[in-house]
């Protein structure tokens, strides 16, 4: 008998870097930091957007 997930939960817990380790990154390191949370976001986004469309669907 198969299972259908109807909703989901998803928690996390986010850390930022201290001031000292913050204070050693420097140019291209940070611009690449941001760019890939930037990817992160972006694609949690659509993931979401797809769900809540799946959900209209119904």
């Amino acid at each position: 008998m198969p299972v259908e997930i109807l909703e989901i939960v998803v928690r996390a817990n986010v850390q930022e870097q201290g001031t000292a380790a913050a204070a050693a990154i420097t140019g291209n390191a940070n611009e690449d930091d941001n760019f890939q949370r930037q990817q992160l976001i972006e694609e949690a986004v659509d993931q979401m957007l797809e769900v809540l469309r799946r959900r209209e669907e119904r």
